[in-house]
């Protein structure tokens, strides 16, 4: 096989072209269609379900399921990534999540609430598989782009994932709204998980075929590295504390990342309860073209903020996309309407591609220089997962409690303000500020 110069323009659009492979999970399962699938299992009077023993609103315990297999991906990234490094094959491990995660996707097919907890093993999968691929995918930057290509490429990769996601979800639109009876649409929306699962699974053999395999280094595991991942980030943790920028933008990464990543996680499931549709076509209707607009938007948002950290800096583009934020956690507290719904997700797309591809070149452009890049996002990658896990159990808890998610999502609005506190606080460097 064919071997790419880092920097090289195949190398590149290899690599961003997983997020044209993958995007599709956190478009169609993560964010519309499983989630607007799932309400509708529910009686509309009836929004509570037994399951471990318990029984949880709804909303709730997809809430908690999502948050413990974030805990899970925490604890297994540095144990796998650790491994990768010693091994130098980040590319099996890649693969293999990539695989579960697309069996997941086809396995909710047969998504139903009588098994719940065999439908929930699904979900799982589908969630670990996409989170756990990213810890090596994300590993793969600063390997495969030199510091000014990595803020265009990161930016280029998301790009990609929204046009790749937002074309198999239109497609998926068209198949369930061309069914008129509820149990026909319900049908079609679980062959639109097989679609992704297999879309997934296909697109990204163009990625694992170019991506170099790792830095090879001919070693074998024993029992003595299975732990190396954690010691890794132990001398990662050591290290932060001698590199104070990149310290202080973890903790503001940290903060405001569990608030990003609980709305996305959790709008669908916000607008299937919350705003008043008129009926359940309108609803359907509704929630899949929020999505989209969501996605269209974020293209843009995507590439203006990687022109406006050129200008600004990163670090100044960072608190200007958080400060929108924490304005439509506010916002969303009075969002009823479906317009004011549309309006609100047109702001969230604008913010949401910006932050995400910003946040992870910055922090590749503040690593020290090192080979042992697949630790560091590995360190970068359980933080996101720990936040993740606060956020969705914090969100999770206020709306189980209060039965309201309007309750939950403004209290959201304090990460975001603290973020940008954290975020001022992170020693100013050039254009990175």
């Amino acid at each position: 096989m064919a071997t790419f110069e880092k920097g090289s323009k195949k190398l590149l659009n290899a690599w961003a072209f997983y997020d044209w492979a993958n995007s599709v999970y956190t478009l169609t399962i993560a964010s519309s269609i499983f989630p607007i699938f799932y309400s509708a299992l529910f009686l509309s009077e009836i929004k509570t379900i037994e399951a471990f023993g318990f029984e949880f609103k709804s909303t709730a315990l997809i809430t908690f399921v999502t948050a413990f297999t974030f805990l899970v991906v925490a604890f297994l990234s540095p144990l796998l990534s650790g491994i990768a490094d010693y091994v130098g094959n980040k590319k099996s491990f890649m693969k293999f999540f990539c695989y579960v995660g697309g069996l997941g996707c086809i396995g909710l097919y047969w998504f139903s609430l009588d098994r719940i907890h065999l439908s929930l093993l699904f979900y799982f999968m589908g969630l670990i598989g996409y989170w756990g691929s990213l810890v090596f995918y994300n590993s793969y930057l600063p390997d495969i782009a030199y510091e000014e290509q990595q803020d265009s490429i990161s930016a280029k990769g998301f790009s990609l994932g929204y046009i790749g996601s937002v074309l198999l979800l239109i497609i998926n639109l068209v198949m369930v709204m061309s069914q008129d009876e509820g149990a026909a649409k319900m049908d079609m929306m679980r062959y639109s998980f097989i679609t992704v699962g297999l879309w997934w699974i296909l697109f990204s053999q163009y990625t694992f075929y170019v991506l170099p395999k790792g830095a090879s280094k001919g070693h074998k595991v024993t029992k003595d590295v299975i732990f190396n991942g954690f010691k890794e980030l132990k001398q990662v943790w050591q290290q932060l504390k001698q590199n104070l920028r990149l310290k202080r933008y973890l903790a503001a990464f940290f903060v405001f990342s569990m608030a990003v990543q609980t709305i996305m996680l959790v709008a669908v499931y916000f607008g299937e309860e919350e705003i008043a549709w008129a009926d359940a076509d309108e609803k359907t209707m509704g929630l899949i073209i929020s999505i989209l607009v969501i996605q269209i938007v974020a293209i843009l948002g995507a590439v203006l903020t990687s022109r406006a950290s050129a200008k600004f800096g990163n670090i100044r583009t960072l608190i200007a996309v958080n400060a929108i934020w924490m304005l439509l956690c506010f916002a969303a507290y009075f969002v009823v309407t479906p317009v004011h719904f549309y309006i609100t997700a047109g702001f969230v797309g604008l913010v949401m591609g910006g932050v995400q591809a910003l946040a992870r070149s910055t922090y590749s452009k503040f690593l020290p220089e090192t080979e042992d890049t697949t630790s560091y996002f590995s360190f970068y990658d359980v933080a996101e997962k720990i936040g993740i896990v606060i956020g969705m159990v914090i969100y999770g808890s206020i709306d189980q409690v209060t039965g309201s998610m309007r309750n939950a999502i403004v209290f959201l609005f304090i990460f975001f303000l603290v973020g940008i506190i954290l975020l001022f606080r992170v020693p100013r460097l050039g254009k990175l500020n």
